[in-house]
């Protein structure tokens, strides 16, 4: 590694964490620095790089500590083998540019990952000598999301568990299978152990002792995972089961998906080009319904006879389109759960909704100013003022949501 000054180091390595996906600030407990102690937020303003499930923007710092890695994972650009410019912040580096961009309202919080350097302990022991320093040297209220490692001591992700808000670690890719192909260096079963203690940390904090006290908090935030798709040949079912899985058994907050992107000198094994960012875009719409629509991975992944998720469309109206028996419902009489299927409808615009009806009927521009999508929603429902008529057997109903064809160039 070349010499570099701080300047070009962070133009490095921020650059080389841009393909972490998992990169969130929600879930963690509200601290402030208002009352004159301390330094930082969880709930700032300022320049704004992810979006949390609430709709807040949030800013992170999201820098690797070290883009030079010792394992060789043929998807990934920092791989030992990879002919790039490398770099590497000391903890005492990044510890300043967190409190320094903080104090000029850049960022709300830090996002640290990293490459494996020399080991995974003595990696992971400069990670946590980071966070530790800003928390109690600094007293820095800030949100933190650490990147550990799962091949590291326990007892480290343990104190950086005590330390940052949220902690993750990569699955990788979506099989064990694939994982072994493409990061024998990895081993999934040391990757599902490590999330498991994490998950058993988590939920030890908090229960009380027999004297009524908590324990110290750990990560009060959760845990998160990410995979990339397609580098390997899993289909969206395979993808979503696997996340299913992840969230049943760990308590995960988040899975995320990276599309997987081509980097220079890759195995022939990889793809060439990288995978529609509209298919990362339905894995993401598929987890949510997965999760609060109250959908089943079948219905979800059957709407295809390949497994593989509509690009053209979403899930959710690719179910209702194939399952047009169900519809339309009655807004003002159908169930909480069917009415979360009805495409254009919300988890807030059906709890208004439920809520409204009790002291009367519903008419059709009650629905707009309750945040329902109309344009989606009306051939799937009923209410006072509106019925779709024949509208909802349609034959040319698919065509009414799917993009126009568009004329490729031939040069």
């Amino acid at each position: 590694m070349g010499k570099h000054d701080l300047r070009q180091k962070l133009a490095i390595l921020s650059d080389a964490a841009k393909y972490d996906a998992s990169c969130a600030s929600s879930g963690t407990a509200k601290r402030s620095s208002r009352d004159g102690s301390g330094i930082g937020s969880t709930e700032g303003s300022g320049i704004c790089h992810a979006y949390a499930p609430d709709g807040r923007c949030i800013s992170l710092l999201k820098i690797l500590m070290t883009n030079f890695c010792i394992y060789d994972c043929a998807y990934c650009v920092n791989r030992v083998s990879s002919n790039i410019e490398r770099a590497r912040f000391t903890p005492d580096e990044i510890v300043t540019l967190t409190l320094e961009f903080y104090r000029r309202n850049y960022i709300e919080g830090l996002f640290l990952s990293s490459g494996i350097i020399r080991s995974p302990d003595a990696t992971m022991a400069d990670m946590v000598q980071v966070v530790r320093t800003l928390r109690e040297t600094h007293n820095f209220r800030g949100y933190i999301h650490l990147k550990t490692i799962p091949d590291a001591d326990p007892l480290l992700i343990e104190e950086a568990g005590k330390h940052a808000d949220r902690l993750s670690m990569n699955v990788e890719l979506p099989t064990d299978a694939s994982v072994k192909q493409y990061a024998p260096e990895k081993d999934p079963a040391t990757i599902r152990k490590a999330m498991a203690k994490v998950r058993l940390s988590k939920e030890a904090a908090g229960e009380k002792s027999h004297s009524g006290k908590r324990p110290a908090r750990f990560a009060p935030a959760g845990q998160s995972t990410q995979m990339i798709i397609g580098a390997d040949a899993s289909t969206d079912a395979t993808i979503l089961g696997q996340s299913t899985r992840l969230y049943s058994s760990y308590k995960l907050k988040r899975v995320y998906y990276s599309a997987f992107s081509p980097i220079p000198d890759a195995t022939a094994a990889l793809p060439l080009i990288r995978p529609p960012l509209e298919r990362e875009h339905r894995l993401y719409q598929a987890d949510w319904l997965l999760r609060f629509y109250g959908f089943g991975l079948e219905e979800i992944t059957g709407a295809t006879k390949d497994g593989n998720l509509d690009l053209q469309i979403d899930p959710k109206l690719a179910w209702a389109l194939a399952n047009r028996h169900h519809f339309p419902l009655d807004v003002n009489r159908a169930p909480r759960e069917m009415l979360l299927r009805v495409p254009g409808f919300g988890v807030k615009s059906v709890d208004r909704i439920v809520a409204t009806r009790r002291h009367r009927s519903l008419r059709y521009e009650d629905l707009t100013r309750m945040g329902a999508n109309l344009k989606k929603a009306r051939a799937f429902v009923t209410v006072r003022g509106w019925t779709p008529g024949a509208l909802t057997d349609s034959a040319d109903l698919r065509a009414r949501f799917a993009p126009p064809p568009e004329q490729l160039a031939l040069f």
